[in-house]
């Protein structure tokens, strides 16, 4: 008679909530993309176009209260990615670009083991990203801003708000990525 094996343990058997926050920005990305699906529904909405309600959709996943005092995931910030480079048109007036850019260093910060402010604060459209990222600008390892340059490296849609924040913390590193970001930076500024 064998060993039986361990017996998982209930949180191991469930996805995390930012797990889950992760595949329901997928399921907007979809919705960008084809212009259908649950996020589209009873509304005119373009294949690869991106609007207000689908922005509203990404603020009201990333903001939910299940993962509010945990910092953007890995999975949940490549989404972000995902759905910015889908989206060829925008009509939500620069707020998922805003977002896209807080999310990303509400990452970078906390993988870098720095203390982020709860994404209700951190995401939110009346909080200056300037009034808690800069602060982390020299304690963001190089690791994540060349995660984050890799994220944003050949794509056809660039989001100023974030080159302008990369640069910030590279320019208060001065790492050797420097010297990659060029390749970041050249693309249609």
């Amino acid at each position: 008679m064998s060993a039986a094996a361990p017996k998982p343990t209930e949180s191991s058997l469930e996805p995390s909530c930012r797990d889950t926050a992760a595949h329901a920005l997928s399921i907007v990305r979809d919705g960008v993309i084809t212009g259908e699906g649950p996020t589209t529904r009873g509304r005119v909405h373009f294949s690869r176009s991106l609007d207000a309600d689908d922005t509203a959709w990404c603020i009201r996943i990333l903001t939910a209260t299940a993962v509010n005092d945990q910092p953007v995931s890995r999975a949940e910030a490549e989404r972000l990615f995902e759905i910015n480079e889908a989206a060829t048109e925008r009509t939500d007036g620069g707020r998922f670009d805003d977002l896209l850019a807080k999310a990303v260093a509400h990452y970078a910060a906390s993988a870098s083991g720095l203390k982020v402010p709860p994404r209700s604060v951190a995401l939110s459209a009346d909080t200056e990203i300037e009034s808690w990222a800069p602060s982390y600008a020299s304690k963001v390892n190089s690791e994540m801003l060349e995660w984050i340059a890799g994220q944003m490296r050949g794509k056809r849609q660039n989001n100023r708000r974030l080159m302008a924040m990369v640069a910030t913390f590279v320019g208060a590193t001065a790492l050797p990525l420097a010297g990659q970001l060029p390749n970041v930076f050249d693309i249609g500024m």
